[in-house]
């Protein structure tokens, strides 16, 4: 393998590894088990890999992908056309349209919640990453704070509400024309 090659490689490991959560949520709503899913997303994988130099911009990988996912997926679904379990092919772009757009707006709701967790002091993001770290019962990090639940409980509230404040402002001055 070339050194071209190998940084080649290199690149599609990163971004296909950065991506592949939404791709495959992608590719998960338009059939109809995860088994299918897996199937598809094997080809998919290949088929990205086969075609990684027709990638114009490593920053429009998802949506490139998304692009050969759907192909994918429509040529899995003509393959088992005959199964009445399966939607027609207008249905299925349909779906694949509406599940694109829904990752998108995910996508920027997550970059809005990254800009307003940036803004919280140190301490604060701490308190939310222990209280929703899955692992913490919140009476034992009340306990912990000298605090009681309720009380924890009351500043977490406030803590989601400055957070939703934030990001509807932050993803209402994204979207608002210029």
């Amino acid at each position: 393998m070339t050194d071209l090659e190998s940084a080649n490689h290199d690149t599609f490991l990163r971004l296909y590894a950065a991506h592949e959560p939404a791709i495959r949520g992608f590719v998960r709503s338009l059939l109809p088990t995860r088994n299918d899913a897996s199937d598809v997303m094997q080809e998919v994988a290949i088929v990205l890999w086969r075609k990684f130099d027709s990638l114009d911009h490593p920053e429009n990988f998802r949506k490139w992908a998304y692009g050969v996912a759907r192909y994918e997926v429509l040529t899995w679904r003509r393959d088992r056309a005959r199964d009445r379990h399966f939607f027609s092919d207008d249905m299925s772009r349909l779906l694949a349209d509406e599940a694109e757009s829904k990752h998108e707006a995910a996508e920027e709701q997550r970059r809005a919640l990254e800009y307003c967790l940036e803004k919280l002091p140190p301490d604060k993001i701490d308190l939310l990453q222990r209280a929703y770290d899955g692992e913490t019962r919140i009476d034992a990090l009340a306990e912990e704070l000298n605090r009681t639940a309720m009380s924890l409980y009351k500043v977490l509230h406030r803590l989601r509400m400055k957070l939703v404040s934030c990001t509807d402002g932050f993803l209402r001055k994204e979207n608002a024309p210029s």
